[in-house]
């Protein structure tokens, strides 16, 4: 396995306990920089910073709208999902590309990896981090989060794969 695939890999879970175990505080600087070495080692802004915004804004937006209806409660805000959270779906985003790209086809293993991982990360941030919360309890929110994961991981990787040919194509035209 290339040594990038596995930085790509390592990079996202040591920021993702980053950003579950320290909610707020300094400990975000980790998840920052491992966005900042994606970029300048693993990829490059141009190749990834619309799939890193977009996955990050959709992210923030499905997960906003669960807290208001009740499905994820944190202790730091009622409106709006933290910004570790955001980070979150921002590191996802890097992913896409790399060490999770098998996940891509077929489409029905991105949905069933989808409806698996997406619950469990939830579980196991609100089981690490008091403020993080699950008030209608873990298998009602398996029944919710379980088939909204199933249609956004594949959602995911075509943003990954549209963006990626956008930007095939855009090389290609500056060689041209």
């Amino acid at each position: 396995m290339p040594i990038r695939l596995i930085a790509n890999a390592l990079l996202f879970q040591a920021a993702w306990f980053a950003c579950v175990m320290g909610g707020t505080s300094w400990w975000l600087l980790i998840p920052t920089a491992a966005l900042l070495i994606h970029f300048i080692w693993i990829s490059s802004w141009a190749a990834e910073g619309k799939l890193v915004v977009s996955v990050a804004l959709v992210g923030a937006a499905i997960d906003s709208f669960l807290l208001q209806l009740g499905v994820f409660d944190f202790a730091s805000t009622d409106t709006l999902v933290p910004i570790w959270l955001v980070l979150l779906w921002a590191l996802l985003a890097t992913t896409l590309n790399h060490c999770l790209a098998w996940t891509a086809k077929p489409i029905w293993l991105a949905s069933i990896l989808g409806a698996i991982s997406g619950p469990l990360s939830y579980f196991t941030g609100s089981a690490l981090n008091d403020s993080v919360m699950l008030p209608l309890g873990t298998q009602h929110t398996a029944l919710i989060l379980a088939p909204i994961w199933a249609l956004i991981f594949p959602l995911l990787h075509g943003f990954a794969h549209l963006y990626r040919e956008q930007f095939r194509l855009l090389q290609m035209s500056r060689r041209d």
